[in-house]
């Protein structure tokens, strides 16, 4: 392979020259040209968006698909520019087991044709979370790292180029100073007269720096302008972005919707099987403190003693918080007294507790013969 060895150290010249000024600078032993403030503000402003960007990218991402390893396999098929074979979502996998476990059991079983309720509405759950994970990825995911990949790697191409040329600009600079100093220090020597040819060749070297200084200026100015070009763009970008989180809100939005709903038919389903919930109390869901832990409340004993007429007795599932004064608080593991009001819907029951009154949600409840 050839190489031009001139070029190769004509440049190592060029790089050890800027070394030399960039580390003067910092040690405040040469002067730096600074940049106008509009550019200063435009370029701090990029710094932003770009760090910001990238953290919100990264954060997306782990929300989106928390398991690291597949994180890393997805930017592996991305690198190779294959497409990533369908995964299968943690909710249709439940749901798949669940209907398998439901074959086994029995379908015809109160816990093998719940497993199959459930498991099919795991399904849907899981197929609506895969749309939106595909969603999200195409119209708020691609456009940042469009932006990270594309845009940002050439803002920094032309922002690393703009400080070449700055410190190519204060190498002439400093040249030309030092020219003018020679032949100023010349001009004043006592055999000046004797020196004349020596004079000549500084006045020249003076001559030659200017003519740098101006080439080194003119490069300077119009790698700013195209710098300051691409850093108003942000503008645009911000715009773009903008859209994107609207359209990715609008995915979650319509994600959790659908999960809403789903789980309210559910529900709805799932209470047909009312039996199936209730015919063996020692099977019921464990609650969070154990019976024998727990003190029965005085209002409790006193509804054992004197049951309601018409009305039948319930022990609470789990802890309920009442959202206002018509609704009664729970505690898991007590007894309360519930009857139905005409007209009030049929997820809630009016419960009594001692001299406390009010509705109680169904599904938090076990109801007693």
């Amino acid at each position: 392979m050839d190489f031009n060895v001139k070029k190769l150290a004509s440049d190592a010249g060029v790089f050890f020259t800027r070394a030399v000024q960039f580390t003067e600078e910092k040690l405040g032993q040469a002067e730096k040209t600074e940049l106008d403030a509009h550019l200063e503000n435009l370029l701090a402003r990029a710094d932003c968006t770009k760090n910001w960007t990238e953290k919100i990218f990264r954060q997306t991402e782990v929300l989106l698909q928390p398991n690291p390893s597949a994180r890393i396999e997805e930017f592996f098929y991305e690198k190779l520019d294959k497409k990533l074979p369908c995964r299968t979502t943690n909710g249709e996998l439940l749901g798949q087991y669940m209907l398998d476990a439901a074959r086994d059991f029995g379908p015809g079983t109160p816990y093998g044709s719940t497993l199959v309720t459930v498991g099919e509405y795991q399904k849907r759950l899981g197929g609506a979370e895969r749309e939106f994970l595909q969603t999200s990825a195409v119209n708020f995911l691609a456009p940042l790292r469009n932006f990270l990949e594309g845009d940002w790697k050439t803002i920094s191409k032309e922002r690393r180029l703009l400080e070449n040329r700055r410190l190519d600009l204060d190498i002439c600079k400093a040249r030309l100073k030092k020219a003018k100093q020679a032949e100023a220090k010349a001009a004043a020597a006592p055999d000046f007269q004797e020196t004349r040819p020596r004079n000549y060749v500084l006045s020249a070297s003076a001559s030659a720096a200017e003519q740098e200084l101006r080439v080194a200026q003119t490069e300077f100015d119009r790698q700013a302008e195209v710098t300051r070009l691409l850093l108003e763009g942000i503008s645009s970008t911000h715009v773009n972005h903008l859209r994107c989180l609207h359209e990715f809100v609008e995915a979650q939005a319509t994600f959790y919707a659908q999960c809403h709903q789903a789980m309210q038919e559910l529900q709805t389903e799932l209470r047909r099987f009312p039996n199936a919930l209730s015919a063996n109390p020692s099977t019921s869901c464990p609650s969070p403190v154990s019976p024998a832990l727990r003190t029965p409340t005085p209002g409790a004993l006193q509804e054992e003693q004197q049951p309601a007429t018409g009305a039948r007795k319930a022990r609470v599932l789990y802890d309920y918080d009442g959202h206002d004064a018509s609704e009664l608080s729970l505690l898991a593991d007590e007894l309360i007294t519930v009857y139905t009001v005409p007209g009030m819907d049929p997820d809630w029951l009016m419960g009594e507790r001692g001299n406390q009154k009010g509705k109680v949600p169904v599904t938090y409840l076990e109801l007693l013969s």
